[in-house]
């Protein structure tokens, strides 16, 4: 009798066991190779995709320093990222507005840890790619004229005082803009808005280039460059938002699917805008710079909406970056090199909100305004707003910092006229003769 009891509660306890095994986090290969992936194609875009997109974009003469800019704010975010700034994005499970200290140097992670199905570590350096695209990103605003000594004190700053925390309120469990119902897939807010912001911000600080109104200063140096660094922007896109959803899924498989229709219905908005009106030319130019558009505008809503839902966003994208860049800057009078606010600021915006209307609840559970779910519009518009006057404020504090420091954030004249290659750094990016 003693021996069937003992055998009836090992039967009835199997269940519990068995349900305590399913629950604990446990490493899947599928996924975990499928993100190995997605990191390497993120990682590519910065130091490869922006640099090329971005040194084709600028006047021959600073071509190097553009590219440098980028380069080195890959180095600086990579670095700062593993000290600090996993630990504040993704640190203080109780904290809804800031991390802790306690991943500093990435302390209390064993190599063996698991989030979700994938290796902890594997997560930080997914991560740590984003930080690294969105400090990249705000240098397009100012280049041409800003010190590097500035600029790399300045990236290393913003990723720990702006990014980071923003991160936080989106994507850590404990953050205030999650529990407000904030849907951002793969960086809309995190990333593009808070960009684009902080680089309009510097715009105004920094001020305009000395020959910003003349023919060459809106000259690129190469259409090519910028051609295969859109193309490479493009390509490493699909490892920014499949791999937001950390997993090899049908939600990552959707979200590479409306990730290319977003990007080519907004590179055919663009291209057609400026062919049917007053520029009358279909331009490389302007179809590459539809494509970035879509890709920003679908950013937020890539593991939210279906192809209806960005093939909407693609287009409204491509044309709203056209206005940012060809209307806007000229309305409000500020010289953003490349364009920042334009594509990244304002169709981020857009986007941000367009996920608020398109969210279908048949991808991944979440409803927007078309689908029966109105305030989910507000819940967008409340983010939007937060992450403007956060990263708007913080930028402009850290960029005085950054100026006091290292005596002035501008190059002298005489560097700026003569380019910042060749009287800069000692070095050109072509022969100009």
């Amino acid at each position: 009798m003693r021996k069937f009891g003992s055998i009836l509660l090992l039967l009835l306890s199997t269940p519990a066991l068995a349900f305590a095994e399913e629950t604990a986090p446990t490493l899947d290969k599928g996924d975990t190779a499928w993100m190995l992936i997605a990191t390497a194609l993120v990682a590519l875009m910065t130091p490869a995709g922006l640099t090329l997109f971005y040194g084709g974009l600028t006047q021959r003469k600073s071509v190097l320093n553009t590219i440098g800019m980028s380069y080195t704010a890959f180095c600086t975010a990579s670095i700062v990222w593993v000290i600090v700034g996993y630990s504040i994005a993704f640190g203080g499970a109780n904290d809804p507005f800031l991390g802790s200290l306690e991943f500093f140097m990435l302390n209390n992670i064993p190599i063996n840890e698991v989030s979700g199905s994938i290796p902890t570590l594997l997560f930080v350096m997914f991560q740590g790619t984003f930080a690294a695209i969105a400090v990249a990103l705000v240098s397009g605003a100012i280049i041409e004229r800003v010190k590097f000594s500035t600029w790399i004190l300045f990236s290393i700053l913003w990723v720990i005082l702006v990014y980071s925390p923003i991160a936080h309120w989106v994507w850590s469990a404990s953050g205030f803009l999650l529990a407000h119902g904030d849907l951002d897939f793969a960086g809309g807010t995190v990333i593009h808005i808070n960009a684009g912001v902080a680089g309009l911000v510097l715009c105004y600080l920094v001020g305009k280039r000395i020959d910003h109104n003349k023919p060459t200063g809106s000259k690129p140096a190469s259409t090519k460059l910028m051609i295969l660094g859109s193309a490479l922007l493009w390509f490493g896109w699909f490892g920014f938002n499949g791999g937001s959803e950390l997993a090899a899924d049908f939600i990552t498989a959707n979200a590479l699917l409306v990730t290319n229709v977003a990007a080519a219905a907004g590179g055919m908005t663009w291209l057609l805008i400026e062919w049917t009106t007053e520029h009358k030319k279909p331009t490389l130019l302007g179809s590459a710079s539809g494509v970035v558009s879509g890709l920003v505008g679908i950013t937020p809503a890539a593991g939210f909406v279906d192809v209806f839902g960005a093939l909407i966003i693609g287009l409204f994208s491509g044309a709203i970056g056209y206005f940012g860049v060809i209307k806007l800057k000229k309305i409000l009078g500020y010289d953003d090199t490349l364009d920042v606010f334009g594509i990244h600021g304002l169709v981020g915006i857009f986007g941000a909100i367009a996920t608020g209307i398109f969210a279908n609840p048949e991808v991944n559970g979440a409803a927007g305004l078309l689908y029966g779910n109105p305030g989910q519009v507000l819940t967008q518009l409340y983010g939007v707003g937060v992450t403007i006057i956060y990263s708007g404020t913080v930028s402009a504090v850290l960029f005085k910092v950054a100026t006091l420091v290292t005596a002035g954030g501008r190059v002298e004249r005489s560097i700026e006229e003569e380019g910042m290659d060749l009287a800069y750094h000692g070095e050109k990016g072509f022969d100009i003769n």
